[in-house]
């Protein structure tokens, strides 16, 4: 099978909107996703994202055989962080367990500090998400702490971790 990291497109609207429907991968994703998600709404993202500046964004749809499957994003802070990038991702529910979501971080990382000024990505899965914080270890992420009772999701109080790579650790030459 062949997995790719690639540019979102607008022709992408209807992958887009079938996996942000499925509550599996909402229950993990931060509120403000419209519900049900449409393809418009996936059209109004796509428009959004296609537009940003590529030096603040870096948005990738994680595809198999082209089509995508998942969705992969970092995004450049501000001000003294300017530096510093948070990464956001998830994948449809049919290929979790299968390594796809630790090679698209891998790959994605790797490209990313190969062609910007970018130090440190880092990540906040929430804690009881297992799995994202999984992926982001065996992606050579270093736990920095657990941020507690930092999100309500659900009407439920949670806490989160905070994950973090910097530049220089672990770093191949990238592959993209």
């Amino acid at each position: 099978m062949t997995w790719t990291l690639r540019p979102w497109r607008m022709s992408d609207a209807g992958a887009l909107a079938a996996l942000l429907q499925d509550g599996r991968v909402r229950r993990m994703l931060r509120d403000g996703l419209p519900y049900p998600y449409t393809e418009a709404d996936a059209r109004a993202f796509l428009a959004e994202t296609l537009a940003s500046d590529p030096e603040e964004v870096f948005a990738f749809a994680i595809a198999q055989e082209d089509i995508p499957v998942g969705s992969l994003g970092m995004f450049r802070q501000g001000n003294i962080h300017r530096r510093t990038a948070e990464l956001g991702y998830y994948l449809g529910p049919d290929h979790w367990g299968q390594g796809i979501g630790t090679w698209a971080v891998r790959e994605a990382v790797q490209w990313v500090f190969a062609r910007t000024d970018l130090l440190r990505i880092f990540a906040e899965p929430f804690a009881e998400n297992h799995a994202s914080c999984r992926v982001l270890e065996k992606a050579g992420f270093q736990l920095e702490g657990v941020l507690r009772q930092n999100a309500v999701k659900d009407g439920r109080v949670l806490d989160m971790k905070m994950y973090a790579r910097c530049r220089g650790e672990n770093d191949p030459q990238p592959v993209l």
